[in-house]
C-alpha cells in the first residue's frame, strides 16, 4: 500500500544551487517530504508555514549569510534541528555550530551516506562545539559586522529600500503561489495514490489536475514496451477522448517536449508555445499558449510523461516546476503501483489457467483409468457367460435329438436351438467339445452359481461406471434453488440411510432459518459426508457421527458440520481429498468423486465447504450455505 505523504517527516532544504536541490530531492524523496527554497527569505517563510522536522541550510546564500538565516530559524523554530550543508572548509563547521546548528555536512554530498546522516540528525544526533566561548564571540562579531553593513547599505539610498520592498512583495507573492501549488500538488497526489486500477487511475488523474490547477489540458503518456513511443493513455476533455480514439502517440525523441522530458528525465517548459521549437504543435489543442512536460520517474526509470497546458502565455514559472514535479513524482509512483498490480494479476491469471489445464488433463486421465479399471472385468465375464451358454445350448440340442418330453417342451427347445444356430452358435461343435470334457470339469463349466457370479461382476462394473457418470455430470445439472429447511432435510436423510440409531446425532435448533439452495443437490452433499464418516468408522468399537446445524457468525449464512470420531485424515492427504478420483478407501469401494462433487455442488449453491482433521481425533467437514430471505 502506498505511504500517505502526510505521515512522512518533512525536510526543508534552503539552497540557491538548483543542481544541489535536485540531488537532495532525489536522495531523500523516497523516505521524506522534501521542501525546497532557493533563497533565504523563501526558506524562512516556508519554514514558518510548514514547520519541518529538519532543516538543511547552505552556508553561502544570496542576500543573507548562513549564520543570519540560522539565527532567525533558531528563533522561529527553537526545537527544530538545523544542519549546515556547505563546501567551506576553514572554520565552517565551528561557525555552523556556533550559530546553533545541530551539525555540519560537507559538500560535495556523499550519496552513499547522506540519507543515513540525515536520519541520525532526525533521531537526535547533535555535534559538540569545542572552545565554545571563543567561537561564539567570533560568531557574534560576524553578526554585528553583518548588521552594521546592512545598516550602512540600507541607509545609502531610499530608492534602494523601495526596490527591495518591491522585491519582497514579489517574493512573498511567489511564496504564496508556491504554497498554493504545493497544496494543490499534495491534494492531487493524495487523490491518485490509492487508485490501483490503471484504467481508472489515469483518467481520474488528468481530470483532477485540470480542475485543481484550472488548466486548459492535461494528458498522460506511457512509454511503449519497445521504448520507442510515448503512447497517450489519458487526456482531458473532448480533445483527449478524440486523441485516445485515434491512438495518439509521439516518438521518444527530442522532436517534442514529451519525448525530450522522457529522454532527459527532466521537466521541459514552454513559456510561449508558438516560439518553442521542440514543442509538438497539436492540432487538437489549438488554444495552448504555454506548456510543461514532466517526466514520470520511478527508481530512475522514466515510465512516461505528464503534460499540463494553459491557454495563457507564461502561465508557468521555473519555480512552478518543482511543485508540479512533486505531483508528477507522486503520480509516477501511483502508476508504477497500478502497473505492478496489473502484472501481478496477469501472472496470477496465467498460473490459474495453467493449473486449470493441468487439473483437467489429470482428471481426464484418471477418469479414463478408472473407467478402464471398472470395465476390465466385463469382457472376461461375458466370455465365460457366452461359453457356459453355448454348452447349455448344446445340452438342449442333445435333449432335442434324443427325444422325450412333451411336444410343447420339445418344440420350445427346438426353437431355442434354431435361434442359437441362426445367431452363429455351432451347437454340434460345442456338443463334440463337451464329449471330450471330463464330467467334473463339465459340471464346473455349467455351474449356475459361476454363471450368476459372472453376471454380478458385469452388473457391479456397469453400476460403478454409471455412478461415476452421475458424480461427474450430476453437479453440473441446472440448479433449482428454493427455500429449504435443513433441519427437516437432515432428519429425513439420516432416517432413510438406515444407520444404527445410536450412531448419528443431529443437533439443529427449531428456529433455524431456511437455506437458499437446490434441495436435491444439497441432500446429496450431506448424504456423501455422512456416508464417508460411517465408512471411516469401520471396525470402530464406539462409532459416533455428530451432525450440527446452526446460524453462522455471519447471519447471512447457515453452517452445517459433520464430525466423526474415527482415525482422522493424515495431513499429507488433506489437500488431495478434494481431487477427482482420489480415494482413501482402497479396495473398499468408492469412486473418489464424492468430495469433488460436494465441493462443486456447494460452490454452485453460493456456499463454501472445508475440512478440519487431527490424526487420531476424527475429521469434521463444514458446509456454509446462504440463508433464504424471510
Amino acid at each position: 500500500m502506498p505511504v500517505d505523504p502526510r505521515t512522512l517527516p518533512r525536510i526543508l532544504y534552503i539552497e540557491d544551487d538548483e543542481s544541489s536541490r535536485v540531488l537532495v530531492r532525489r536522495l531523500l524523496s523516497g523516505s521524506y517530504v522534501v521542501l525546497e527554497a532557493a533563497d533565504p527569505l523563501n526558506g524562512l517563510q516556508l519554514a514558518d508555514e510548514t514547520q519541518p522536522n529538519l532543516i538543511l541550510l547552505d552556508h553561502n546564500l544570496p542576500h543573507m549569510t548562513g549564520s543570519e538565516v540560522a539565527t532567525r530559524l533558531r528563533t522561529m523554530l527553537p526545537t527544530t534541528p538545523l544542519v549546515i550543508v556547505s563546501a567551506d572548509d576553514t572554520g565552517a563547521r565551528e561557525r555552523a555550530l556556533a550559530a546553533g546548528a545541530a551539525g555540519f555536512i560537507s559538500k560535495p554530498i556523499n550519496v552513499l551516506t547522506f540519507e543515513e546522516e540525515v536520519e541520525a540528525y532526525l533521531n537526535g544526533k547533535r555535534e559538540r562545539l569545542e572552545q565554545r566561548e571563543f567561537h561564539m564571540q567570533a560568531y557574534q562579531q560576524e553578526l554585528v559586522e553583518r548588521l552594521e553593513a546592512n545598516v550602512r547599505q540600507a541607509s545609502q539610498s531610499a530608492e534602494r529600500n523601495k526596490f527591495l520592498l518591491d522585491q519582497n512583495q514579489r517574493m512573498f507573492a511567489m511564496l504564496e503561489r508556491r504554497h498554493k501549488l504545493l497544496e494543490t500538488a499534495a491534494h492531487v497526489g493524495h487523490e491518485v495514490t490509492f487508485i490501483l486500477d490503471l484504467d481508472e487511475l489515469l483518467p481520474h488523474m488528468v481530470d483532477i489536475i485540470c480542475n485543481e490547477f484550472d488548466l486548459y489540458y492535461s494528458g498522460v503518456f506511457l512509454v511503449s514496451e519497445d521504448g520507442k513511443w510515448a503512447v497517450l493513455r489519458a487526456g482531458f476533455g473532448d480533445a483527449g477522448r478524440t486523441m485516445l480514439a485515434d491512438g495518439f502517440r509521439l516518438p521518444v525523441d527530442e522532436a517534442s517536449m514529451i519525448g525530450t522530458s522522457i529522454l532527459q528525465k527532466r521537466a521541459q517548459i514552454a513559456h510561449d508555445a508558438a516560439g518553442q521549437e521542440s514543442r509538438f504543435k497539436n492540432p487538437h489543442l489549438p488554444n495552448t499558449r504555454s506548456e510543461v512536460a514532466l517526466p514520470l520517474i520511478v527508481n530512475d526509470i522514466a515510465l512516461g510523461a505528464l503534460t499540463v497546458q494553459s491557454a495563457q502565455a507564461d502561465a508557468f514559472s521555473e519555480e512552478d516546476i518543482t511543485s508540479l514535479q512533486v505531483m508528477a513524482d507522486q503520480a509516477a509512483i501511483a502508476i508504477s503501483n497500478a502497473q505492478a498490480l496489473q502484472k501481478l494479476e496477469e501472472a496470477t491469471a496465467e498460473i490459474v489457467r495453467t493449473k486449470t489445464f493441468e487439473a483437467i488433463a489429470t482428471a481426464t486421465g484418471e477418469a479414463i483409468h478408472w473407467v478402464g479399471n471398472k470395465a476390465a472385468p466385463i469382457p472376461g465375464s461375458v466370455a465365460r457367460v457366452r461359453e457356459s451358454l453355448g454348452y447349455l445350448l448344446a445340452l438342449i440340442a442333445r435333449g432335442v435329438g434324443a427325444g422325450g418330453g412333451d411336444a410343447s417342451t420339445m418344440e420350445a427347445a427346438q426353437t431355442v436351438v434354431n435361434e442359437a444356430k441362426a445367431a452363429g452358435v455351432d451347437v454340434e461343435q460345442m456338443a463334440r467339445e463337451m464329449s471330450t470334457i471330463k464330467p467334473r470339469q463339465l459340471e464346473s463349466l455349467l455351474s449356475v452359481e459361476s454363471l450368476m457370479e459372472d453376471l454380478q461382476i458385469v452388473e457391479r462394473s456397469a453400476v460403478t461406471i454409471l455412478n461415476i457418470k452421475e458424480d461427474l455430470i450430476g453437479p453440473a445439472r441446472q440448479r433449482n434453488p428454493s427455500s429449504v429447511s435443513l433441519r427437516e432435510m437432515l432428519a429425513t436423510m439420516i432416517a432413510n440411510m438406515g444407520l444404527p440409531h445410536d450412531v448419528v446425532e443431529l443437533s439443529a435448533p427449531e428456529n433455524l432459518p431456511n437455506a437458499l439452495c437446490d434441495a436435491r443437490q444439497v441432500e446429496q452433499v450431506f448424504n456423501n459426508l455422512v456416508k464417508n464418516a460411517w465408512e471411516a468408522l469401520n471396525e470402530h468399537p464406539a462409532p459416533k457421527i455428530l451432525v450440527r446445524a446452526r446460524r453462522d457468525d455471519d447471519p447471512k449464512f447457515l453452517l452445517v458440520s459433520v464430525r466423526d470420531n474415527g482415525a482422522g485424515i493424515p495431513k499429507e492427504l488433506q489437500d488431495r481429498i478434494w481431487m477427482s478420483f482420489f480415494t482413501t478407501k482402497g479396495g473398499r469401494g468408492g469412486t473418489g468423486l464424492g468430495l469433488s462433487a460436494c465441493m462443486q455442488i456447494v460452490n454452485q449453491n453460493r456456499g463454501r465447504i472445508w475440512m478440519q482433521s487431527e490424526p487420531g481425533h476424527g475429521a469434521e467437514f463444514f458446509v456454509l450455505l446462504p440463508v433464504a430471505q424471510e
